[in-house]
């Protein structure tokens, strides 16, 4: 399978950065010129809509080339590394790109807490029966819906995971909720996130009619949406694309696992590894024996160097987070930790899984 790069400056993180920037708040990196160029239109409301996996592969596999979703795409966006659903939407939502938020996969190894902790739940990732932590204490960040309204605009984050919201588990009062807030007067900014079709895709895989009717079911009420709106900008996007996957369990190698401090973090297609030191120099030669085809493996060095996570300046526990060694999927393969039950996945270098779309719908005054 081909494999790319994240587009830093043309990413999930830039496109935060046009969004502060319109507000007058100095973004931390440098704004995407597309939504630069739509924000200059100065619209009363600037609505960002974000869909859970529906990359840009997603949408040209199960929706017209007639509909809504598809004739407004300006262009492809990259997502960031790893393309999935913690690092990007902290990008999104900051500005921020991975090795500068530190918010890295869907779980970390945190030292204080001396734990594989799940970054948006704060639970272990290796025994859930452990009581939460709060990952947003120990490596905080700021969200570009607060900082928007510290600066005395009107700005609001729709979404079930959202200081618990439970209505917002639904895309319809979303959708209801948009227009009622875009109806009302003032300048504000709105940002809402739904967890489908990444759910579903997940179970079911990419291919299949149950993700072809979901995507239509989406589209469908997002264009009712739009067409109440006025004097506003809709930007819809995700977050990471998707593929079909060919899962393998860890634990069914243990000349692995016995190579290791304790289980891996990260993701199942960006696998981070902390080595026993006394198995350092054997690993690489014990892992590509196995996955040699299918992963490519980064000594920590090698991952800050390149660039991986993102530029600039790191956050100071960037490098604390990155184990000994990083395995990057550049095939279908994902090295799951205990279950394969998964169809679907992301996470990796493949231009399917970095490539979202850039939507945009301008609703006149």
């Amino acid at each position: 399978m081909p494999f790319s790069y994240p587009s830093y400056g043309s990413c999930l993180a830039n496109l935060g950065c046009s969004v502060l920037s319109h507000f007058g708040i100095e973004p931390p990196n440098t704004t995407y010129p597309p939504m630069d160029r739509l924000l200059a239109k100065n619209y009363k409301n600037v609505v960002v809509m974000l869909f859970d996996g529906m990359g840009t592969n997603i949408i040209e596999k199960h929706l017209s080339p007639e509909g809504l979703f598809r004739r407004s795409t300006v262009c492809s966006l990259s997502s960031v590394f790893p393309p999935t659903t913690v690092p990007a939407t902290v990008a999104i939502r900051s500005g921020l790109y991975p090795n500068q938020s530190a918010w890295l996969g869907w779980s970390a190894y945190i030292k204080e807490f001396d734990r594989n902790a799940e970054y948006f739940s704060g639970e272990d990732h290796d025994d859930h029966s452990l009581p939460a932590v709060n990952i947003r204490e120990a490596i905080p960040y700021s969200d570009i819906t607060d900082l928007i309204r510290e600066a005395g605009y009107e700005s609001h984050f729709l979404s079930e995971f959202d200081k618990g919201r439970p209505e917002y588990k639904s895309l319809a009062n979303i959708c209801n909720e948009v227009s009622r807030l875009c109806a009302a007067g003032g300048k504000k900014y709105i940002y809402t996130y739904y967890k489908r079709p990444d759910k579903d895709m997940h179970e079911l895989g990419i291919d299949c009619e149950e993700i072809s009717f979901l995507l239509r079911g989406i589209e469908s009420m997002v264009s009712d949406m739009a067409d109440t709106l006025s004097d506003t900008l809709l930007i819809i996007t995700a977050d990471h694309g998707h593929i079909n996957i060919d899962g393998r369990i860890l634990t069914d190698y243990p000349d692995i696992c016995e190579c290791l401090v304790r289980m891996p973090s990260f993701e199942a297609r960006a696998v981070n590894f902390f080595v026993r030191s006394d198995r350092i120099a054997v690993f690489p030669e014990i892992f590509n024996r196995h996955f040699g085809d299918s992963f490519r493996l980064m000594t920590r060095q090698q991952v800050i160097d390149s660039g991986l996570f993102g530029p600039g300046r790191s956050h100071p526990r960037f490098g604390e987070l990155l184990g000994d060694w990083l395995a990057v999927g550049v095939s279908d393969k994902a090295l799951v930790t205990y279950d394969k039950g998964q169809k679907g996945h992301h996470a990796g270098l493949t231009p399917d899984e970095l490539t979202v779309p850039f939507i945009a719908i301008e609703k006149g005054r």
